[in-house]
């Protein structure tokens, strides 16, 4: 039997790794109007054999705390003797929002419209063009963790470039019910990356400024998943979830009305065309009116706030071709199996690779 290469040593930010080590990174890109510096902090997984390079980060929108969570679990369960290639996480990408609990920065800019960024421009730009030139253009792959925003949450979904077939394949390896085939946008992480031959994939899971464990769990799952996909760990024998399903299109349903929403359907429901999935009331109640579904679909993103203006998006609904009763039989499915796969995959994450 051959004997197995052992990988070289692993530079990032000033930082070199050895095979089979595992070292924090500060890497400082701004500083506050104090002068203190601000840092990002990079948890290094170096594995003792070749292989791809992976950025796993979370927070480029301060608020969203799930991807934190999933980020932590991951590498607390990574056998670093065993490990394929490097792990490079991130936990919280934009420190000056998750300081602030808030998803922009301190100039109201949304960082993921910001990169690859620029060295002499805004804040924002200056601190996109360090982290993309520091540490994504240092990665083959990126699983970027994000959440719904503030008063939305989301079923556990990947959105990809579905035409790049390395982002294909790792979208579909995640495991979630749901693959949205997501348009590039400019100034986002998986644009700018993409310019580079590095394939993105976006989970979305949960809301912001909580912790969901169910959304949690579908990450960890998820990142270990594309891992094994990728080669960096041993493939395991959990229980394998159905085939995500890919909707032909999306559509964010908005209010015509002010007042109180009272929802009547939940993340993952099958909804029928023109069926009431929600009631907006004024206060007293003497004036209410329906919100009827535009089409069949499942409902993957909606808001929490009961309080809607008119115009304001509040049910996100996927459409598929598939009948609407198998969509519904495979995200009911994916739901119940979710726990019982991430424990199996968990005992994997940590006994072999």
């Amino acid at each position: 039997m051959p004997k197995k290469s052992m990988n070289v040593d692993f530079e990032l930010g000033g930082v070199t790794v050895s095979p089979g080590e595992r070292k924090s990174c500060e890497l400082e890109i701004a500083r506050l109007y104090t002068h203190s510096p601000l840092s990002v902090t990079v948890e290094i997984l170096h594995g003792k054999h070749p292989g791809p390079v992976l950025l796993v980060n979370a927070a480029i929108h301060g608020d969203e705390l799930n991807g934190i969570e999933i980020t932590r679990q991951v590498i607390d369960k990574i056998d670093l003797k065993k490990l394929h290639g490097t792990v490079v996480a991130v936990p919280v990408v934009n420190v000056f929002g998750f300081i602030h609990k808030s998803r922009y920065l301190p100039d109201r800019r949304d960082l993921n419209r910001c990169f690859p960024g620029s060295e002499r421009g805004s804040i924002a730009g200056r601190m996109a063009y360090q982290y993309f030139n520091q540490v994504v253009r240092r990665c083959t792959h990126v699983v970027d963790l994000h959440t719904a925003a503030i008063y939305r949450t989301n079923l556990p979904q990947i959105r990809a470039n579905l035409e790049n077939p390395a982002a294909r394949e790792m979208a579909m390896a995640f495991g979630s019910p749901v693959v949205v085939d997501a348009t590039l946008r400019d100034g986002s992480l998986r644009a700018a990356a993409e310019e580079f031959d590095i394939p993105v994939i976006t989970m979305e899971a949960g809301e912001a400024l909580r912790l969901d464990p169910h959304a949690v769990g579908a990450g960890v799952s998820g990142v270990l998943r594309v891992m094994r996909h990728l080669e960096m760990l041993r493939t395991g024998h959990s229980k394998k979830l159905p085939e995500p399903m890919v909707p032909r299109a999306t559509r964010w349903v908005r209010a015509d009305f002010d007042g109180l929403l009272r929802s009547h359907v939940a993340l993952g429901a099958k909804v029928s065309k023109n069926q009431v999935i929600a009631t907006i009331s004024d206060p007293s109640g003497s004036a209410e009116q329906s919100v009827v579904a535009p089409q069949g679909g499942i409902v993957i993103g909606q808001q929490t706030l009961p309080l809607v203006n008119e115009g304001d998006a509040i049910f996100h609904i996927a459409f598929f071709e598939e009948p609407d009763d198998l969509v519904e039989e495979h995200v009911e499915s994916y739901l119940d199996d979710a726990i019982e796969v991430l424990d199996d995959d968990l005992k994997w994450g940590m006994a072999s690779s």
